[in-house]
């Protein structure tokens, strides 16, 4: 009962005040459990209302030929507070402009983890000694049973996808060969199935109406699909992706170009992996 009946509030808020869900989209995401795929889908569906969505079905449709697709959207949250809380967001900075050291991205992996039990130690601690709902508050997080800190790691994807797209904008660097790139691709590869599937999420999460950080992050999760030579790294793409369209509309615009892209785009070869065939 509570669930339809939030889902009522933000149909609600997606018909009459698209904007609000647009604007703070980021922190939706960090309170909806990545369980809830319909009432995720619901607040990234939302566009504002003097932007007009393509067909994504428009035959030779080029996204990156749209006017809208260089604009930034508009966040109304610090998306580095989680970074700044575990003190991650300085050394990811100087890694970004740098890529030195060059095992930072090695250690960011294990600090996804560590965070996670620090926060476990903290939430458990309040329990003991603060009243019921400090301790909720302080183990909103981390009284799941997983080990990642989803809110760090949702932080982490899109404050290096908006530094990459910086890097692209000032021509820093050619296509995707980036520092930024360098952590995408060493996330996907060194995190067990569980912070993988976290971290896809986040950049599913980011598949919106045309704006530059939709069409960035399409390119990030089709330049992971194409060149990874894991075949799990393929599947649980796919995986990010059909979860959020076999449920019912709305689906975010984004999500739907990308999938398009990747089964109708014969260099990804979608229809010859091993896992679409019985």
């Amino acid at each position: 009962l509570l669930y339809k009946g939030t889902l009522r509030i933000l149909l609600v808020l997606l018909h009459g005040f698209p904007e609000f869900l647009c604007e703070f989209h980021f922190s939706f995401c960090d309170a909806i459990p990545t369980t809830c795929i319909q009432m995720r889908n619901l607040i990234l569906s939302a566009f504002p209302r003097n932007v007009r969505l393509p067909d994504p079905l428009t035959p030779n449709l080029k996204v990156d030929l749209l006017p809208e697709i260089t604009h930034p959207p508009s966040i109304g949250c610090d998306v580095t507070e989680a970074l700044i809380n575990h003190n991650v967001l300085a050394p990811l900075e100087q890694y970004v402009s740098t890529r030195q050291p060059s095992s930072f991205p090695q250690k960011l992996c294990e600090k996804l983890q560590t965070s996670a039990a620090a926060d476990s130690k903290a939430a458990a601690a309040a329990e003991g000694s603060s009243s019921p709902s400090d301790a909720a508050a302080a183990g909103e997080y981390s009284s799941s049973s997983s080990k990642y800190d989803v809110r760090l790691v949702n932080s982490l994807v899109l404050h290096v996808g908006m530094q990459g797209i910086a890097k692209l904008q000032a021509k820093n660097e050619e296509g995707m060969d980036n520092a930024c790139m360098d952590i995408f691709e060493r996330l996907v590869m060194k995190l067990d199935p569980e912070g993988r599937y976290y971290v896809l999420n986040a950049i599913a999460n980011q598949l919106r109406y045309p704006n530059n950080h939709t069409h960035y992050f399409s390119c990030v999760l089709l330049y992971l699909f194409l060149h990874s030579e894991e075949m799990f790294v393929k599947e649980q793409i796919t995986r990010v992706l059909l979860e959020r369209l076999i449920v019912h509309q709305p689906h975010p615009w984004g999500l739907l170009i990308t999938f398009i892209e990747l089964i109708k785009n014969p260099q990804y070869e979608f229809s010859r992996q091993p896992f679409t065939n019985c």
